[in-house]
């Protein structure tokens, strides 16, 4: 058993916000031992010297797509799936040098790279996947342009990639569902309502039945995973939720009343600001329609007003990002763009003990907690002051471990 001592260690309680007094950080064999502000004596360890400095829980971002190698989903998803795996090792170890050391992928990534990161064969944050994405006809996840009349109940060629399983019925939505459970699944994602970058659907309007949504949510609870949602529009986030659903993905339009429809059912939100920035940078020159820019403008201005509702009606807040291609790179991004309408402390809560909820993942992740992997980060400056420093992680965080494994550290020796 690998013993490890973080010493002088200021730890930040994700559950309650605070960063506590100058503790030390037993690590063994990959999970947190003890966190104590109490001198211990620990025989046979590797010190590591936080000089005071303050540590987090490792990040996670719960709304990723690891093999979206390029913003055009429709060639993504008809690449061989050895190009798609080559590329998305590039995408998991860029997140995990970013200090994301798990993720939940929100359609794409199968058990095969979910496997390759467990084995350390890359390097990349831990994944919770979704596999296919459940559409229906015309739905958010068929790519499909107008006239193509080709494809069955799965349209993606490659087996990998965010092109759906397209499911009509409720006889096919439990198909569908129980096929993403036989491959492995850590949650469902199924398209309860328009999109942005789908060529046919309406942005306000709803997917699938209420019959099919239950049935989906049914066949997930069934396997005891749960099912998230990509919705944007009230009716459609209401809907949702009343079925079942468990997250709804992005949410830009949430008002009032889907939001309390939401508390009362114990959903979250999982906003994905970082990606609307992103693309209302590069949308026109990446060769969007103006349709869909339409479509990007209208939710981009809607995005941080979501936010808010759904903190004053007091829905849970999980951090995302949900970025395409070479836009992985502004992953932190998202910090900032949450800021008015969030606390620093919240904002952190949103990225560790929130997301870990979301995943039920308590006590595994997002909290320096005994029994914990010990995935960390020892960052200069205050973070529940000033989010700074995560937005620039190449500097910001001085000292990354994943699982006891220190990823890289510029501290002093």
């Amino acid at each position: 058993m690998h013993r490890r001592l973080i010493r002088n260690a200021r730890p930040f309680d994700s559950a309650c916000g605070r960063i506590g007094p100058l503790s030390q950080i037993i690590v063994e064999d990959g999970r947190i031992a003890a966190v104590a502000a109490e001198p211990m004596q620990v025989d046979d360890a590797s010190v590591i010297d936080a000089g005071g400095r303050v540590v987090l829980p490792g990040l996670i971002d719960a709304h990723v797509h690891v093999t979206a190698a390029s913003h055009d989903l429709t060639a993504n998803g008809l690449m061989a799936p050895s190009l798609v795996t080559a590329q998305a090792s590039a995408i998991l170890k860029g997140m995990l040098q970013r200090g994301f050391t798990t993720v939940r992928d929100a359609a794409g990534a199968d058990f095969g790279l979910q496997e390759a990161v467990a084995r350390g064969l890359f390097e990349g944050p831990r994944l919770y996947i979704a596999g296919f994405p459940i559409s229906q006809t015309g739905g958010h996840a068929d790519m499909r342009p107008k006239g193509v009349r080709t494809g069955g109940m799965f349209c993606s060629c490659a087996g990998l990639g965010l092109i759906g399983a397209i499911a009509d019925g409720v006889g096919e939505v439990r198909r569908a569902v129980r096929e993403q459970v036989r491959n492995g699944a850590n949650q469902i994602k199924i398209m309860a309502g328009g999109g942005i970058s789908s060529p046919t659907d309406p942005l306000e309007g709803t997917q699938f039945s209420v019959d099919e949504l239950r049935a989906a949510c049914e066949e997930a609870e069934a396997a005891n995973l749960y099912t998230m949602a990509h919705a944007y529009s009230p009716r459609a986030i209401t809907r949702a939720v009343q079925a079942g659903v468990r997250s709804i993905e992005h949410g830009n339009l949430l008002d009032e009343a889907s939001a309390r429809v939401m508390k009362s059912h114990g959903a979250y939100l999982v906003p994905t600001l970082a990606t609307y920035a992103a693309l209302a940078d590069e949308g026109a020159r990446l060769g969007w329609s103006a349709e869909m820019l339409a479509k990007l403008a209208r939710v981009q201005n809607r995005g941080i007003e979501a936010v808010r509702i759904a903190r004053a009606e007091g829905v849970p807040v999980v951090f995302g990002t949900d970025l395409l291609g070479h836009m992985h790179a502004q992953q932190n991004r998202e910090f900032a763009l949450r800021l008015p309408a969030m606390t620093p402390v919240e904002v952190l809560q949103s990225a560790t003990i929130e997301a870990a909820r979301l995943l039920r993942a308590e006590g595994e992740i997002g909290e320096l907690v005994h029994g914990a992997r010990a995935d960390l980060l020892i960052v200069d400056g205050d973070p529940t002051a000033d989010l700074g420093l995560l937005a620039a992680p190449e500097t910001g965080i001085r000292l990354l471990m994943q699982g006891g494994r220190v990823v890289r550290s510029s501290l002093p020796n």
